[in-house]
Formats: C-alpha cells, structure tokens, sequence
C-alpha cells in the first residue's frame, strides 16, 4: 500500500445557467479526470448561483475540508461575473486591476484585432496576492489563491488553464479502478455478499451500478457493473478476485476490466 498521504479536491460550479439546466456542466468530470492521474481524488462538488455571500460560504468551507479548490464560472465581462470578488472577499483581501493581467488582456485583443472595451478590463481585476493562471484559449487569465484555482466556466477554455496548474499541485497515492461486469445480474441477487465485502476491505470503495440497455424491439438488456477503487493495490486487487467468484457462483460470467 502506498505510503503517500491523501490529497483531495474539490469543485465549486459557479452560475445560473447551471442550476437553471440552461448550461449542461462538463468541468466537473474534465477536472475530476485530470486530477486522477496525479493521485488528487474529488470529493466534493457543489453548484452554487450567482450570488457573492453564497459563494463565499461555499468557498471558505470547500477550501477547509480539501487540499485544493476549483472554481469555474464567473470571470468573464459582464455584471454577473462576481466569481473574483467572491474569492477577495472569501480571502480577506483587496481586489482591483492589476497591471500584468491587463498586459495579457491587451496584447491578446490587440493580436485578435478585437476592441479592448472597458467591460473587457474587468477580465484583468485579480485578488491581491493572487497568481495568475495562463489562458490558452481566450488569453483572459484565470488565478490562484492560496488553495484555490478559479478557471473559467466554459469548458474548453478551463480545460486550457488545467495545463498551467498540474506543477502547481502536490499529489498523492493515486487511485486505481478495477470493475466486474455480471451481464443478467440483479443488484439485488449480490446486496447482502457485497456488504459484507465493504465490511472486510475498509480500504476499497466498492460501488453497484446497475445498466438497462434497449437493444432490439424493445428489448431490455440488464445487467450490473460492480466497481471497486482503492490506493491499495493488493486490497483492490482481493476484492476484485472476491467478486468475480460471488457472480460466478450466482451463475453469471464475470467480464473484468482491467485484467491484473
């Protein structure tokens, strides 16, 4: 089992259009999948509108129960863009344009041959203290703020700012997934032996997701996928053998994915 400590994050998604369902969320599952990799797990994720007290209070309690906090949303050039405001007022600290992140600004619309309005200026207002984050996409930068990594909402261009922030992070064991496939199976037919498993491997996370597929002529095709995921390879690993013979004694053929 690796000795590496736990490192965690969480995700505060920042928006009316979000919780409207105007806005269908996707930087949730990028940042999740890019943070995996480095041994970072989310575990948590919160919507919150756009309103300030709201998001100060989501944030100052995201950012005391996990290691790292990524917002997205809020940071473009309109008056409901408060996400900077939030994060000053969430840190205690002043907030104003600030000269290196208006440089970015203006080099990046004098390039695009695009205005330099005054709502655009507001991109350039950061937290003081706060380190900017580089914007591959839109030029406009997100910030860094003690724990906190605010991005953009729209998901490409936050996905553009995730590269300037992995050499920023310190990870941890990272966690591995192995799954058992019981095509037929009924959660039901395995709750009990299941819970047991839980009981036995503290460590692993075990999960039961049950799939309905329509296949032909309304047809349904159903089965369970069984998952397990720990920092523990060994344990992972016994759970996962555990597992295959459970569905293999109820009479099903278990699929493993990965293959160890």
């Amino acid at each position: 089992m690796s000795d590496a400590k736990r490192v965690t994050a969480a995700v505060l998604l920042i928006g009316d259009e979000v919780l409207s369902g105007r806005t269908q969320d996707k930087n949730l599952q990028q940042i999740a999948q890019f943070l995996a990799p480095l041994g970072i797990n989310v575990i948590e994720c919160r919507t919150v509108p756009d309103e300030q007290d709201i998001i100060v209070d989501a944030l100052n309690t995201l950012r005391a129960r996990a290691s790292y906090v990524f917002t997205t949303g809020g940071i473009g050039p309109t008056h409901d863009d408060i996400t900077a405001d939030a994060v000053a007022a969430a840190f205690g600290v002043p907030i104003d344009v600030r000269a290196d992140a208006l440089e970015i600004i203006e080099e990046w619309y004098a390039r695009t041959q695009t205005p330099l309005t005054e709502s655009r200026k507001r991109m350039a207002r950061i937290p003081d203290g706060a380190s900017l984050i580089d914007n591959p996409v839109t030029g406009a930068p997100g910030f860094q703020t003690g724990n906190v990594f605010t991005l953009a909402g729209v998901p490409k261009i936050a996905r553009g700012m995730l590269e300037d922030i992995a050499h920023r992070l310190e990870g941890g064991a990272v966690t591995r997934s192995r799954s058992v496939k019981g095509e037929g199976l009924r959660e039901g037919d395995i709750a009990v032996n299941l819970g047991a498993l839980q009981e036995e491997f503290a460590q692993v996370s075990i999960g039961s997701y049950p799939y309905f597929l329509e296949v032909r002529d309304g047809e349904i095709r159903r089965g369970t996928h069984l998952v397990a995921r720990s920092t523990d390879e060994d344990a992972l690993d016994q759970v996962i053998e555990r597992i295959s013979v459970m569905v293999s004694d109820l009479g099903f053929e278990p699929q493993i994915d990965p293959e160890a």
